[in-house]
Order: C-alpha cells, then structure tokens, then sequence
C-alpha cells in the first residue's frame, strides 16, 4: 500500500515540482537578461593624462573624464552621479 502511494503520487508529484523549478530558473534568468541593456562603451583614447575624481577617488583619463569648472577650477569627474554627488556636498 504504501509503496504503491509512494510510486503512483509522491514520486511523479516530486518530479513535477522539480521540473516545474528548473524551467522557472530558465525563464527567469532569460528575463532578467533581456530586461538589462549591455552598456555601451564611449570612445576613450588610450593615452593621455589621469585625474583625481574629488568624490570617490578613482583615477581617470582626462580624455574620457566628466568636466566641470567650478570657482574657475577644472574639475575631473568619473561619472555623472560623481559630478551630481560634488554639486549637492558643496
């Protein structure tokens, strides 16, 4: 009796349950996939001078850096949210 329970039900209801997971696993991930756009990369020379973003520090081009003059003074950011971030502390 307990044997035929445990073949005719728990087992395929165990398989499905599995199955079910796996396939959900699938579209998931092929939905967030699709749902993120690949960032698109900006023509960067690969020489020139490195400048100090004030905000976090990194270390970038000044061929691909954000500009900004402030007080007179040439300032170097790495991002826009970095530029936004300086304006809003000073």
């Amino acid at each position: 009796m307990i044997r035929y329970l445990i073949l005719r039900f728990l087992f395929p209801l165990l398989i499905f349950f599995l199955l079910r997971s796996i396939f959900r696993s699938f579209i998931y991930n092929a939905n967030r996939r699709a749902a993120t756009p690949a960032p698109r990369p900006r023509d960067v020379p690969a020489i020139g001078e490195l400048k100090k973003d004030p905000v976090c520090g990194t270390y970038v081009s000044a061929a691909a850096s954000i500009t900004r003059t402030i007080n007179g003074k040439t300032v170097h950011f790495c991002s826009e949210d970095c530029s936004r971030k300086y304006r809003v502390a000073s």
